[in-house]
């Protein structure tokens, strides 16, 4: 197939330069009603913020211009079908996991998981067996989880029916897709990836391998992340008889929105042809440009860059850094931002660049960002690591929850003070935001350790997604600590 057609994209553009008099939704009329005051920044996008109008198909029904972009996004990706989202990855997780899983079927799942992958579990409402990723000590995070282990929960749950993987982490770290596809096909197991991160990724060296060429079978990509889409926009990829594609579509339908917003898409066709154009000489100009970056942040006196654990695949796309100086991830973050310079993510630790995919002569700032980050925090010191956060998730290798999501529906649910909530279930899930990834599950035994976690997240400024009464000391549990 050519990939360098755009065929939604051309079909909105036609619609545009048609000039049509619009008598139907959304209430803008094509951008001719608006606020004055948003016109200059909004006027342009409106002219292709459309409805499924003849000409422009239908994302749920697909038959035109919709359907031939999605044939082109399998064609480059690889896969058997591919589908555009407009409600994020979040969408696509959760409707993998209820086309894949069945109510009670037990399902092992990669504990640093995303919130979506947890709302996907409950509402399949499955028996998830959760599994310990391995931890970073030096960057002071949780990767993926083990080949080892994983053989290891095929070995104990012989009645499992999937397997739920995160690849790569938020911070660009994976480890060997190609083993763990392999251990969960031997007893004809579909494998489900979260590859939020890796859209990019079908690109190869000196990319890590995605999770499609290593044979899973459903393979979520949010393009926004790292492919130049609009927020939101994403893709969903299957490749296998283990995933009906019909109960895909169909728990799409449900999950999306009924008006899908056609700027999101077309940005989606326009990525993946923008994907499909980069040459080798656009990787290596790009890798070249990467490599000048990590060098130059290295010679900063204040901070450090990090490398790879080894044996790990790592995304070069993601910077990490690290103060020297005794600041914290967040107080890094605050810094450059007093500098124009607003990174991904902070933790305790770490601040978390993302670079942009640029091909051979495309312009980007790179000089500036060293220059303004030496700024930022030349000079500045801080208090080092009296104040640390356990983020290795604590628990066992493998566990379940303490109470089903049937179960959890009928419980009362009270709040009680962090101190008391230690040996209670949790009644809600604490998800420290970014990177999404819960410190506390719902139905899960609460420990000293997620409290002690709490509480130093809260003291270096952390944000949290849930937790509502965090911020008078108090977690929402159930009203009897017993799995009832």
């Amino acid at each position: 197939m050519n990939q360098l057609q755009t065929p939604l994209f051309d079909a909105m553009s036609t619609f545009h330069e048609n000039k049509p008099i619009s008598l139907h939704v959304p209430g803008h009329k094509g951008g001719r009603v608006f606020s004055e005051k948003g016109q200059a920044l909004y006027n342009r996008l409106l002219g292709i913020d459309a409805t499924e109008l003849n000409g422009l198909d239908d994302l749920h029904a697909p038959e035109g211009a919709i359907l031939e972009a999605e044939q082109l996004l399998a064609d480059l990706y690889g896969a058997k079908k591919s589908y555009f989202l407009v409600n994020g990855s979040t969408v696509g997780n959760m409707a993998m996991i209820l086309a894949s899983c069945r109510e009670g079927d037990k399902v092992l799942v990669q504990r640093n998981c995303h919130k979506s992958i947890l709302h996907g579990l409950m509402l399949a409402n499955v028996k998830p067996i959760f599994l310990q990723p391995v931890f970073y000590e030096e960057w002071g995070i949780a990767g993926g989880i083990s080949p080892k282990l994983l053989e290891e929960a095929l070995r104990v749950h012989r009645d499992a029916k999937a397997v739920v993987l995160t690849y790569p982490n938020y911070y660009g770290l994976g480890e060997d897709m190609g083993k763990m596809v392999k251990l969960a096909h031997k007893r004809g197991i579909p494998v489900l990836v979260d590859e939020a991160h890796g859209a990019h990724f079908q690109l190869g060296d000196p990319f890590p391998a995605t999770a499609i060429l290593a044979g899973a079978d459903a393979v979520v990509h949010s393009a926004h992340k790292t492919l130049p889409a609009m927020t939101m926009g994403s893709y969903l990829h299957l490749q296998s008889a283990h995933i009906d594609a019909e109960r895909v579509s169909f728990y799409l339908q449900m999950l999306q929105s009924s008006s899908p917003s056609y700027p999101i898409m077309g940005s989606l066709d326009l990525a993946r042809a923008y994907l499909a154009s980069f040459t080798q000489d656009d990787k290596k100009e790009l890798k070249r440009n990467i490599d000048l970056f990590r060098e130059g942040l290295a010679s900063l006196k204040s901070i450090q860059v990090l490398e790879a654990p080894k044996g790990i695949f790592y995304d070069p796309l993601k910077v990490v850094i690290q103060s020297k100086k005794g600041l914290s991830g967040f107080e890094l973050q605050q810094l450059c931002e007093a500098e124009g310079i607003y990174t991904e993510l902070a933790d305790p630790d770490n601040l978390l660049l993302i670079l942009p995919l640029l091909k051979k002569r495309a312009d980007f700032p790179f000089h500036e960002i060293i220059h303004n980050i030496n700024n930022a925090t030349a000079g500045r010191t801080g208090n080092g690591k009296s104040i640390q956060a356990d983020r290795q998730l604590g628990g066992r290798s493998m566990a379940g929850l303490e109470m089903s999501y049937s179960l959890m529906k009928k419980k009362k649910k009270i709040l009680v003070a962090l101190s008391k909530s230690i040996g209670r279930v949790s009644a809600e899930m604490v998800i420290p935001y970014p990177p999404g990834i819960p410190l506390i599950m719902s139905g899960e035994m609460i420990t000293a350790e997620h409290v002690s976690s709490l509480k130093g997240l809260q003291a270096l400024g952390a944000r949290f997604h849930g937790g509502s009464s965090l911020s008078n000391g108090e977690l929402i549990v159930y009203e009897s600590g017993q799995s009832g």
